[in-house]
């Protein structure tokens, strides 16, 4: 069963010519003006291989785009903003050498974009599939999110085009992503003159990231919260049993070297696997309070993306595995990851999702991005013959927790 032409042997380099399109075009999510470009060389190759121009869609300043077959009941899904500066290409050039492309978003995930266009172009129809191609998903996806929601509310199946995990495994299940700021507000004085007039928000900035950091106090097992919680000492901790992890990372404070801090603030990261322990972070995060007199806490923020759970991939997996199969590639593992994509969206609002489906390759975000060249074609048939046997009817072995019988299948 091969979901590409007869002529797929001769794909690599066609699609290599492709990629090299993409990622040519730099597209740093934060640049406007380069996401908008970059759209336009994204539609003129998705009209070039699907044969029909794109719905441009610009929300905020940020280009996104939708092609929409027949009444969607697959949704593929990718983006084309990256992480990657304007200028990147001159430290990171496009190459290809021993079977390895490289460059900025080349793995994330201007690759998958080039297989999903394939992919679609191999089917004998697209008739039954949504692709849709947003442009913030690296800053999370602010303006796009609700597009997605919306697509995925009608769709039986979400495609995700991420790269994949280690060894080309599929995503299965990703942390949920909460991100805060917690503010410190105090008094300022002279600190040499008069100090003990001010309310130094500093030093209460360092308690609150000793209390935002402690295990010690976190929910009790059963997810009810400890009593040592309700009062001024409250605190919140990386939970490792269930993975979630709360993480201060950037912190600012203070105008002047003699001044007692008036204000300051860190921002935190929080990961969460389940939906409850999301729930029950914020609950803890917001319970903060102040230690010395004359400060106060605002908290800003909260959760981001919700949890996608292993329980919205369960029946895909097995359905990939089983296409995979069918086209002699190698046997397909899941794992979940700690890493956040518009797929947490997809699964948040019941549509069984798959993620992980773009290349085989690694290095995202990172100096080593890169793709394995040779994979290109069986990740392009695997989606292809996703897409074909979700619109076919056919299911996984698994039932997938959101009201889809059995994996992803045509409503």
């Amino acid at each position: 069963m091969s979901a590409l032409p007869r002529d797929h042997a001769a794909l690599p380099d066609t699609m290599l010519r492709d990629l090299e399109e993409l990622v040519t075009c730099e597209s740093f999510s934060a640049d406007l003006g380069a996401v908008a470009r970059s759209a336009g060389v994204v539609a003129a190759q998705g009209t070039r291989l699907l044969g029909v121009p794109p719905e441009t869609i610009v929300i905020d300043g940020v280009t996104h785009l939708r092609w929409t077959f027949g009444a969607p009941r697959v949704l593929v899904l990718g983006h084309h903003d990256t992480v990657w500066p304007i200028g990147s290409l001159l430290t990171h050039p496009w190459s290809v050498a021993g079977g390895i492309a490289r460059g900025p978003g080349v793995f994330d995930m201007k690759a998958g974009l080039v297989q999903a266009f394939h992919a679609l172009a191999s089917l004998p129809s697209p008739d039954g599939v949504c692709l849709l191609v947003t442009g913030d998903e690296e800053v999370g996806s602010p303006s796009s999110r609700a597009l997605v929601e919306e697509a995925a509310r009608r769709c039986s199946a979400a495609f995700v085009l991420e790269g994949s995990a280690e060894g080309g495994a599929l995503k299965t299940a990703r942390k949920g992503t909460s991100n805060y700021e917690v503010v410190v507000h105090g008094r300022a004085a002279h600190a040499g003159l008069e100090p003990r007039k001010g309310a130094n928000a500093a030093v209460e900035l360092a308690h609150q990231v000793l209390a935002i950091t402690d295990v010690a106090a976190l929910a009790d097992a059963d997810g009810t919260a400890s009593p040592a919680l309700a009062g001024p000492d409250t605190a919140v901790l990386t939970e490792p049993d269930a993975e979630t992890t709360v993480t201060p990372t950037v912190l600012t404070g203070g105008t002047a070297p003699n001044t007692v801090p008036a204000l300051a603030r860190v921002a935190v990261d929080v990961r969460v696997p389940t939906l409850a322990a999301q729930e029950r972070v914020d609950a803890l995060i917001r319970a903060l309070s102040p230690r010395l007199s004359g400060t106060r806490l605002e908290i800003l923020g909260g959760p981001n993306r919700p949890p996608m759970e292993a329980s919205s991939s369960a029946g895909l997996l097995a359905l990939a595995q089983r296409v995979a199969a069918g086209l002699g590639l190698d046997p397909l593992g899941g794992v979940g990851v700690g890493g956040a994509s518009d797929g947490n969206f997809t699964a948040g609002v019941g549509c069984p999702t798959l993620d992980g489906l773009g290349a085989v390759g690694g290095g995202a975000h990172a100096d080593d991005e890169h793709v394995v060249v040779a994979a290109l074609p069986g990740r392009t048939a695997l989606l292809a013959g996703l897409i074909r046997a979700v619109l076919a009817g056919e299911r996984g072995e698994a039932g997938n927790g959101h009201g889809a019988v059995d994996g992803a299948v045509p409503r």
